[in-house]
């Protein structure tokens, strides 16, 4: 995008295509526009509140602001719907300006209203070779127009990667990289970027704890009995159960990634229990049918290997989040009996107003635990319809936190500074809707330590995050890289070693394991540091970040060849790295930041 300004006052003319010229497009031809395509957010709702005050307002919105926007920025209405429209324009910068002055003006007009009356709009443009009929426009370019308007968040703007390579930046309005959308029916990507303004509607720490004396368990993946397409159903149960119990002081919960290799029709409990460390094992089936659920459980003791208890459960649909709180009062009334009833139920997550939502956002978690950039791709879309279908269900802001997270931390993102800003916002939007939400509180926390260096703030986060979320892997992975940054080297070890126990076979241990090598190397345990650092570097072999914190600990320790080896594999990876950039942004204090400085110059990372 070009350099940021406000919306024009007054559009320029364009010199090649003269304001009337889309009117004069014969049927059946063809024409490269550009395609803004809107829709009210609620708009049966709002009718079934009020049906003539919202059809007054909505015909005042368009006579006072859509349709002399458009007029005004030269472009042309093909058609109208109840709940939204279809404009067309000579130029893309045009039809940006235009949904932003639209925007604000409807974003103005609903500024005195309560909410459950404010009437937004969400809005989506894309450049097409369009072919014009008298009433209606077609083509696949226009298709996505339409669909991209869908990912857009009330009182927001979707546009193309092709729109955004034509349009201007305007001053007050933050762009956010979605990445690549997989939309419907098509079978390419579509690159997409948010434009989002400052008025939108309103949505309506402890030490370590070891496993022992604590009833601890593992949730294995629910084998799905109905069509292979329902699988992410069935583990979305999974980690709404899992997240239940995970808030329980009272228990010890191995997370969800470290389940995933357990998915076989045989399982053999005992074994389960010696790999992980649990006591208690819970598995089960799930089978969607209609309007129909039937969720089969069984809990099993590790040690003796027998059946505790075995449980069906069977409702309608709309009757899922009731069964998953039966489910998992069953497990803790049974393995940790004294947990009182007003702990179980500040363990229980906020249901969604909209079952779609949750759907939404079950699949997007298959896709985003499956680490390739494709896979990763789909889940940025999947959250984003999440949050347009349910503005406050708090797990989809926390995963599109989670989602910018990993982006940055995997060396995907375009703008790390963009994204970790993105990260913090939507952290910020879940922890509002769900306070008691530990994996927002804690990437909320991380970012604020990592790319702020607020690590006050990111202190209280993190600490709340432990508070609420005891057996949260990342909240006590993330707090031991603030308690680091900060020079706490004991209590960084503990508490990276408590977040490893947590999660010990996750998708993403080696995270884990490089910042438990990277406290070992803060409180001066080189060898240790070492150790963990190539764990990590077997797990994965592109974490430039680890590559650093072991290259250093192999010269403190005087392996002088095998660092010089590591900083060949890290430059191969990350070949535009200089140590000056880096002492620039780390969040170490100034001594560790040295000292590592010198022991990285030393194992041949260029100055």
């Amino acid at each position: 995008m070009a350099s940021p300004r406000e919306p024009d006052a007054s559009p320029r003319p364009d010199p090649i295509v003269g304001p009337h010229a889309l009117r004069e497009v014969a049927p059946g031809q063809r024409k490269l526009v550009a395609v803004l395509a809107a829709d009210i957010v609620g708009y049966s709702r709002l009718m079934e509140a009020n049906e003539e005050d919202t059809h007054k307002r909505v015909l005042l919105l368009r006579a006072t602001i859509i349709d002399p926007t458009i007029a005004k920025y030269r472009g042309q209405v093909i058609k109208n719907t109840g709940d939204g429209f279809l404009a067309v324009f000579d130029s893309a910068n045009d039809a940006s300006q235009c949904a932003l002055a639209i925007q604000y003006g409807a974003n103005a007009m609903s500024a005195e209203e309560p909410e459950h009356r404010f009437i937004s709009l969400r809005m989506g443009i894309n450049v097409a070779d369009a072919i014009f009929e008298r009433e209606d426009i077609y083509g696949d370019g226009v298709n996505i127009a339409a669909r991209l308007q869908t990912y857009s968040e009330p009182g927001g703007i979707v546009v193309s990667g092709a729109v955004a390579d034509q349009i201007s930046e305007p001053a007050g309005v933050s762009v956010v990289d979605f990445g690549e959308l997989h939309l419907r029916n098509l079978s390419r990507p579509v690159k997409a970027f948010g434009l989002r303004i400052e008025r939108s509607p309103k949505p309506v720490a402890d030490s370590p704890v070891r496993a022992q004396g604590r009833p601890s368990i593992v949730v294995l993946p629910f084998r799905n009995l109905a069509s292979q397409d329902d699988a992410y159903f069935a583990e979305g149960i999974v980690d709404e159960i899992i997240h239940a119990l995970s808030a329980l002081k009272e228990l010890f919960v191995i997370s969800r990634g470290s389940t995933l290799g357990y998915g076989s029709e045989i399982i053999d409990v005992r074994a389960i229990g010696r790999e992980l460390g649990v006591r208690y094992v819970l598995y089960g089936s799930v089978r969607r049918s209609g309007g129909r659920l039937r969720i089969n459980t069984e809990l099993n003791d590790t040690e003796s290997g027998n059946i505790i208890y075995s449980d069906r459960y069977e409702g309608e649909l709309s009757e899922l989040f009731a069964l998953q709180e039966q489910i998992s009062t069953r497990v803790v009334t049974t393995i940790a009996p004294h947990v009182r009833e007003w702990e179980r139920a500040r363990a229980l997550r906020k249901h969604p107003q909209n079952l779609t939502a949750y759907d939404l956002v079950l699949q997007a978690l298959s896709y985003l635990y499956h680490m390739d950039y494709d896979s990763f791709s789909r889940a940025r879309g999947l959250l984003q319809q999440a949050v347009t279908h349910d503005p406050n269900y708090a797990p989809a802001y926390s995963y599109l936190a989670y989602w910018y997270m990993f982006r940055v931390g995997q060396g995907w993102s375009t703008d790390a500074a963009a994204d970790s800003i993105e990260a913090s916002r939507n952290a910020s939007k879940a922890i509002e809707r769900d306070g008691n939400d530990a994996l927002a509180l804690a990437i909320d926390g991380h970012v604020h330590s990592f790319m702020f260096k607020d690590f006050e703030t990111a202190t209280r986060l993190l600490d709340r995050a432990i508070t609420v979320g005891p057996n949260s892997a990342m909240a006590w992975t993330m707090s031991s890289a603030t308690c680091g940054y900060l020079g706490e080297g004991p209590t960084a070890v503990l508490r990276a070693e408590h977040g490893l126990r947590l999660s010990p076979l996750d998708s993403h241990v080696f995270w884990h394991e490089h910042l438990l090598s990277q406290a070992h190397y803060i409180n001066g345990n080189f060898d240790e540091a070492a150790a963990w650092g190539w764990r990590a570097a077997k797990h994965n072999e592109r974490f430039t970040s680890n590559f650093r914190i072991l290259a250093a600990s192999l010269v403190a320790i005087g392996k002088f060849v095998d660092a010089r080896q590591i900083a060949q594999r890290h430059m191969l990876v990350d070949p535009n790295f200089h140590l000056q950039a880096w002492a620039d942004r780390t969040p170490l204090n100034a001594t560790t930041r040295d000292n590592l400085r010198q022991r990285l110059k030393a194992a041949g990372f260029p100055e």
